[in-house]
């Protein structure tokens, strides 16, 4: 149970999985890998995890589990790196995760390169692009990225 205030809007709702690790990310771009435990409020108003500068708000919380984050932004570019690059912190602003003249993210997710980054599309299916395919968008947190791969949906999520 929780009290939810007046403009406020919920995000995510997921199960509460011990030892579990969220990538959480605002608007802004910034963003930092929280464990699950951390996240737990012991009152009904909850917990702060996030600290944001108005007008930022929560955009993305993801499952942390992978060895890479491939972030989108609102301008449509794509950009992958080590998931090492994003520090675990209990609470915070985080980090610059990618570079925006204007705009802010569109969405974030953690995968293992090995497999591949993998996407829904409008109509359901799941697209894979294998590793060697990646090496044009694979770079350092915080730089610009390129346009998404071919296919990739015109809603800038990864599904």
């Amino acid at each position: 149970m929780a009290d939810v205030g007046e403009g406020e809007e919920i995000v995510a709702v997921f199960p509460y999985v011990a030892e579990e690790k969220r990538l959480v990310v605002a608007s802004d771009g910034r963003g930092f890998i929280a464990p699950t435990d951390e996240m737990v409020g012991g009152t009904r108003k909850g917990k702060i995890l996030l600290n944001l500068d108005a007008p930022f708000k929560v955009a993305v919380i993801v499952p942390a589990e992978g060895d890479h984050v491939a972030v989108i932004g609102l301008n449509r570019k794509m950009l992958i790196f080590p998931a090492d690059q994003v520090p675990e912190m209990t609470r915070g602003k985080g980090v610059k995760l990618q570079k925006y003249r204007d705009g802010g993210i569109s969405d974030a997710q953690v995968f293992h390169l090995s497999e591949g980054l993998n996407w829904k599309d409008s109509a359901g299916r799941v697209f894979n692009v294998p590793r060697r395919e990646l090496r044009d968008w694979i770079g350092n947190r915080a730089e610009a990225g390129r346009l998404p791969p071919k296919g990739f949906p015109k809603n800038n999520k990864f599904g």
